[in-house]
């Protein structure tokens, strides 16, 4: 009767020895898709896509010559999650922010939870920091445009396939008038995804 447990203990760490994980690096440039669904490439193909066209704006040109070469300010506002999946739209807006702001075409002030923590910071420094190093109140750089976006996806289903489209959007509007200054979108993400047939 004590050699079973002693035999199950043995069986226990063979089989759990056989189903260890393995970690393989792989070039962070190279196209992989197991699922289907939105993944890096993606990102990477509707960034390179969005801020080309952007950068390349002649509308954008004509708003830097009307603010007598003043490069213009953008704040990041909502970049929409509309698709029927569940995509990070954050890592857009922060790789459109990155390169634009980079190409010195365009600069950006801070919006969202960082604006939230900065104007806390400013608030707690009039109470705890000497009047020689607190930083002012009412002294924050206005943005004249509004960067916003959203994602959205067509998908058609028949039998064991399915086609997804998706459709990218980004946009800057001035904030004073709400006109649109610049509109991109990419729609070259189609996939077409075969499953296994169902067997009875």
């Amino acid at each position: 009767m004590k050699r079973v447990p002693f035999f199950l203990g043995v069986v226990f760490l063979l089989v759990s020895s056989c189903a260890t994980t393995t970690v393989k690096r792989i070039d962070p440039q190279s196209q992989i898709d197991l699922s289907g669904y939105w993944n890096d490439t993606d990102v990477k193909i509707v960034c390179e896509s969005l801020i080309k066209d952007c950068l390349s704006s002649a509308r954008v040109d004509q708003e830097i010559r009307a603010r007598g070469g003043r490069i213009p300010t953008v704040i990041v506002g909502r970049f929409r999650n509309e698709s029927d999946e569940q995509i990070n739209t954050a890592i857009i807006t922060s790789i459109m922010e990155t390169v634009i702001f980079n190409s010195g075409r365009l600069d950006f002030v801070a919006g969202g939870s960082t604006r939230d923590d900065l104007r806390a910071e400013r608030q707690d420094q009039q109470s705890n920091s000497s009047e020689a190093t607190a930083a002012a109140l009412g002294n924050e750089r206005g943005a004249d445009f509004m960067l916003t976006g959203s994602v959205r996806t067509i998908v058609d289903r028949a039998e064991n396939q399915t086609v997804r489209t998706y459709f990218i959007t980004a946009e800057l509007t001035n904030i004073e008038t709400n006109a649109r200054v610049w509109l991109g979108q990419n729609n070259e993400i189609k996939k077409v995804i075969t499953r296994p047939r169902n067997r009875l």
